[in-house]
């Protein structure tokens, strides 16, 4: 057996294979021998972690979830409008990392719309991503930034879509919409909440 050391040691080699594997791949590519071939390892040593690929496909969201947490984000001088911005900004792919990202996340969707426990995981960071952009636009209306004629919470949903929709065109198309395009058509989405009367 081995020491309990040694098989943190292991985890974490896997879990960074899996993430490599995530970032290069998608979900799609995501299988024993993928991962097993990333760390230069056989697949005989995975089903020590993983019995079935749906095992492994819900390791890797943890993954993901914890990379997403701990990553270091920009941070607003003040509450409200700027907030809301730095925000939104946190979730661009504006940068190779952060798109690496947001690849590994979209092409996550699909296997959770096929898995309850994935797809209660991904509606729970759903919720609590509008709720801290909820937070900012009911700042921002405080401030009298923002009216209140849209309920702060339809604003949320509003800017969360504007966010993925503006990621997911971003990956496909990044020619088109490189970091200085995705700030501006930011800068425009926000101009647009603030000109509501």
């Amino acid at each position: 057996m081995p020491a309990r050391g040694d098989h943190d040691t292991r985890r974490a080699d896997v879990a960074e294979a899996v993430w490599r594997v995530l970032a290069n791949h998608g979900f799609d590519g995501l299988t024993l021998r993928a991962v097993a071939t990333e760390m230069g390892a056989s697949t005989g040593l995975l089903t020590h972690y993983f019995a079935t690929k749906r095992d492994l496909v819900r390791y890797a969201h943890e993954i993901a979830a914890e990379r997403t947490d701990a990553r270091p984000l920009r941070q607003a001088d003040e509450p409200g409008l700027a907030a809301l911005r730095v925000a939104l900004v946190n979730v661009l792919p504006l940068t190779p990392e952060a798109a690496a990202m947001s690849r590994v996340w979209v092409s996550f969707w699909d296997a959770a719309l096929g898995d309850d426990i994935l797809s209660e995981a991904q509606r729970t960071r759903y919720e609590n991503w509008r709720g801290r952009l909820q937070a900012c636009v009911e700042a921002a209306q405080a401030r009298r930034e923002l009216t209140r004629e849209t309920p702060a919470a339809d604003v949320a949903v509003e800017a969360a879509a504007f966010a993925h929709g503006l990621v997911v065109q971003a990956l496909f198309d990044p020619v088109r919409l490189p970091a200085d395009r995705q700030l501006g058509l930011l800068e425009n989405f926000l101009s647009g909440l603030t000109n509501r009367r």
